[in-house]
């Protein structure tokens, strides 16, 4: 029995050029899917529209039918094809890193502040959870500027608002105040922790990851978050500030 190639979720992104979306293309041409160029191994408009009738065929719709490989629509392409295995560790964890509140910790990294900063740690968050850096990463940035100043370590806690009650924890704040860069409260960050990243909200990338996947959970953000500024007033910068 021949081994079939993994492929990497963060691989098939629109713009890059590798062998895994050479081997994605060939699976989409077997399933009778339009590429004219073929097999290039560039990710181009042509991919774009052929995966997205191959999501149509695997019944996705609206906004989940975008064109944008997700982990459920390219596992299934690998399935029906026979080409290839979506690699599990290129599946975004999500619920699978779920703490206990009693398992954060709160030690602060001094992470970078900044807007720039806040732009690479969302490039980074985008490239763990599986979702589209042309959408997630100006997403993610916004929401950062709008609730901690991009990680301003002023504003790192939030000892005033109603989640601000609770024995104090080990950094000498309430346990329920909201906290790093996209201000998650310990449960919410506990609940929607990505396996394999810090245990303390301080963390950026831990806590922007855990953000990413409550708004998947809570206001249905899609795979590649094509639709997460539309879903997320907080994440619009189009749009007033609104907490989330």
């Amino acid at each position: 029995m021949v081994a079939l190639p993994n492929v990497q979720l963060s691989n098939v992104r629109f713009g890059k050029r590798n062998e895994d979306v050479c081997i994605v293309q060939k699976a989409l041409i077997k399933r009778g899917r339009e590429i004219p160029d073929g097999a290039t191994g560039l990710f181009g408009e042509q991919t774009k529209r052929a995966y997205r009738a191959e999501q149509l065929a695997q019944r996705f719709e609206g906004t989940d039918a975008d064109g944008i490989p997700g982990p459920a629509s390219l596992a299934e392409l690998g399935r029906r094809s026979g080409l290839f295995r979506l690699d599990d560790e290129s599946v975004p964890a999500g619920r699978a890193g779920k703490l206990t509140v009693a398992q954060v910790t709160f030690r602060d990294p001094d992470d970078d502040s900044g807007e720039a900063a806040m732009r690479a740690y969302a490039r980074k968050t985008c490239e763990l959870t599986g979702m589209d850096p042309e959408f997630g990463v100006p997403a993610l940035a916004t929401i950062a500027k709008r609730e901690s100043a991009s990680n301003h370590p002023r504003f790192r806690v939030n000892t005033t608002d109603m989640n601000a009650r609770g024995r104090k924890v080990a950094d000498g704040y309430p346990l329920n105040c909201s906290r790093g860069a996209t201000q998650c409260i310990p449960a919410t960050f506990a609940t929607y922790h990505q396996a394999g990243t810090a245990t303390t909200p301080y963390d950026v990338v831990a806590c922007m990851c855990a953000t990413l996947n409550y708004v998947r959970d809570r206001y249905h953000v899609n795979q590649s978050g094509s639709n997460f500024a539309a879903r997320v007033q907080q994440a619009d910068p189009r749009r007033a500030p609104h907490w989330y």
